[in-house]
């Protein structure tokens, strides 16, 4: 008997997978919806160490964001992540990880005090973006680009509320900036689009402007 069609056996593996997608929301909705601190949504790479000041001031923005009555919300990995996890954590703030199965580099940090193992990357964005009052973007790699990319697209569509986003710190970003500047010449970007970004030095002026959109 021949054997089922690849593309046959993966539409028939499609339905289960629903149920698998369906899941992991209502895991993600029903953790988040309870948790009665505002949450602050922050990515960064998954390879900078302790060793390199990303770490630091990942470690500085979580603390200050649980001292000031926030919770934070990272991908859960190591690096950026567990800095801001471990800050929040060690500030007795509430640390949620939105952990995501990969083959290399995340590794759930132990700085968590509500944790989520997801299969799924959109899931994962959805709830980045759900309960999140405001989003801050360390220094990172493809992934944080990515996230920043899809945040600014959903609140320039007004898919959600335009809550403020933060690069942090400022000379990290300043290439990104640079070339936006040059889209926004070339028309391809909208010049009040631009003001969607706020680019800040310390945690502290993060603190304070996310304390007056609260």
């Amino acid at each position: 008997m021949p054997k089922k069609p690849l593309i046959d056996q993966l539409h028939h593996e499609d339905s289960w997978r629903l149920f698998r997608i369906l899941a992991e929301f209502v895991e993600g909705f029903e953790t988040l919806s309870e948790i009665e601190v505002p949450l602050v949504s922050v990515f960064g790479s998954a390879r900078f160490g302790e060793d390199h000041p990303a770490y630091a001031l990942g470690y500085r923005l979580g603390q200050a964001l649980a001292q000031a009555g926030f919770g934070v919300v990272t991908g859960g990995g190591p690096g950026v992540m567990e800095a801001v996890n471990r800050g929040a954590y060690e500030a007795g703030g509430v640390s949620v990880g939105l952990n995501i199965e990969l083959p290399h580099e995340q590794k759930p940090n132990p700085y968590q005090t509500h944790a989520l193992s997801l299969r799924y990357f959109f899931v994962r964005k959805v709830l980045f973006v759900r309960y999140a009052v405001g989003f801050v973007f360390l220094p990172g790699g493809f992934g944080t680009l990515d996230e920043l990319s899809e945040v600014l697209v959903l609140i320039q569509t007004e898919k959600v509320h335009p809550f403020p986003v933060f690069l942090l710190p400022r000379g990290y970003w300043e290439g990104l900036l640079s070339w936006m500047e040059f889209l926004k010449a070339q028309g391809a970007i909208d010049p009040k689009d631009l003001a969607l970004l706020t680019p800040l030095e310390h945690p502290e002026e993060v603190v304070a402007a996310l304390k007056g959109v609260s």
